[in-house]
């Protein structure tokens, strides 16, 4: 990989942040992602998948916050990575992020983290939308998250 995709900034429409049909969010190390080996710990990646998420579905025009204070959450139910390379203190990646097959009850996110140089992480995670009040799955998506999808898969297809 010789170069990064462009990544996503505040206020850039959908069309010039999706790049081979995956959201890209930049990270940088910092000291408080690493562990005492100065690489970065496990756990951080699964934290910048959330905030890529939560990026990507507000880039289509869901805000989590809203969403939230809507009564719903979207936790994870299911999530498998996989760690190919380390990226240690200091370096810059891109979370690239796409929803692949959804349905009426489950959002499925694949996930990569890369550098300039290699595919460090590779990931799928499964949310659902949450009634917070009932604490029960929703039987559907509401519509402001199906639109959303929606957006999201037809960006994607587009070409860059």
């Amino acid at each position: 990989m010789a170069k990064l995709p462009p990544a996503a900034l505040p206020n850039k429409d959908i069309k010039d942040i999706m790049y081979d049909g995956w959201f890209n969010f930049p990270v940088r190390v910092y000291p408080h992602h690493t562990d005492y080996a100065g690489v970065v710990w496990h756990g951080t990646y699964v934290s910048w998948m959330e905030a890529a998420r939560i990026e990507c579905l507000r880039s289509a025009g869901v805000d989590f916050d809203q969403l939230v204070a809507s009564g719903m959450d979207l936790p994870v139910m299911n999530l498998s990575i996989r760690y190919h390379h380390a990226i240690k203190m200091g370096e810059d990646a891109i979370v690239r992020s796409r929803i692949t097959m959804p349905n009426k009850l489950r959002i499925n996110f694949e996930h990569e983290v890369i550098t300039k140089t290699q595919l460090c992480v590779t990931a799928t995670v499964t949310i659902v939308a949450v009634d917070m009040q009932k604490q029960k799955i929703l039987r559907s998506l509401p519509p402001m998250l199906e639109g959303a999808i929606a957006k999201l898969l037809s960006a994607g297809k587009e070409e860059p």
